[in-house]
């Protein structure tokens, strides 16, 4: 049974990601045209027109990105030694792994990459995938069983590698991996995660006690997005449901500050 909470943050994701709430404005100001609210109507469509433009003409994608894709520098330099590799699922889409019977990646896709690469910089190390699904769709592949597939014909050694499959969130990913791998508070782990996923990721880490070194990949920002539709308003979606998460997340007591970053102490 879904827990109320989590269909409760999908529902409501629906309702306020920001291209959802942009055509909704269009679209019901367009309706109310025709009514005795035709001036409400107006204002809506308007403000709906404006933000659209504000979005694709303007360099609000960018803004949003950068100032969490920034929070946490790319580590140019790795101790000798580490611990263990840990990476978020959230690369994956297992409704369509499932249905195609191959691993389907998407614009994440650098974080099972990376992790393929540190893996065999770190034989040694452990290593986890964590991720279920996190839609309220129901599929029969999680996102662990479609990595596991992916890593194998990527040629890495499944059998050394911990998946776990339960989680349907961030939250989840850290504290059921936590308790799958038990992380001494002097090991040295390395977490890989997308950029502007990270600061939220970190917090969370921070807040369960594991301490990790950020390995962001999978940037966004600094890009093109003028002109560009779609990509202008997947990248606004994108920032918005980090920046809802962390505030979200903060109020939950989730997480160990509202922007965590490099000095948390100083972000609360």
């Amino acid at each position: 049974m879904e827990s109320p909470l989590f269909v409760f943050s999908k529902v409501l994701w629906q309702l306020i990601e920001p291209s959802h709430v942009i055509v909704g404005l269009i679209v019901l100001g367009i309706v109310l045209w025709r009514t005795k609210w035709a001036r409400l109507g107006y204002l809506l469509a308007i403000a709906g027109i404006s933000l659209f433009i504000g979005i694709v003409f303007l360099p609000i994608p960018n803004l949003l990105l950068a100032s969490l894709e920034d929070r946490f520098p790319f580590p140019r330099h790795l101790p000798d030694r580490v611990d263990g590799v840990i990476v978020l699922g959230g690369a994956i889409a297992p409704l369509q792994s499932a249905a195609r019977g191959i691993p389907s990646l998407n614009d994440a896709a650098e974080r099972l990459t990376t992790f393929v690469k540190l893996a065999r910089l770190y034989p040694a190390a452990e290593k986890v995938f964590t991720g279920g699904n996190g839609t309220l769709e129901w599929s029969r592949l999680s996102e662990a069983d479609a990595a596991k597939q992916l890593f194998t014909d990527l040629g890495l050694d499944t059998q050394k590698i911990e998946f776990e499959a339960k989680s349907r969130n961030t939250y989840e990913n850290v504290l059921f991996s936590k308790e799958l791998v038990h992380p001494a508070s002097d090991q040295i782990w390395i977490l890989i995660t997308s950029a502007q996923h990270m600061p939220r990721s970190v917090g969370i880490f921070r807040k369960l006690g594991w301490p990790v070194i950020p390995y962001p990949v999978s940037y966004k920002s600094d890009g093109d997005f003028f002109g560009d539709v779609g990509g202008a308003l997947s990248a606004v979606d994108g920032a918005a449901h980090e920046w809802v998460g962390l505030i979200s997340y903060r109020i939950l007591d989730r997480t160990d500050a509202l922007l965590p970053g490099p000095a948390s102490s100083t972000n609360r």
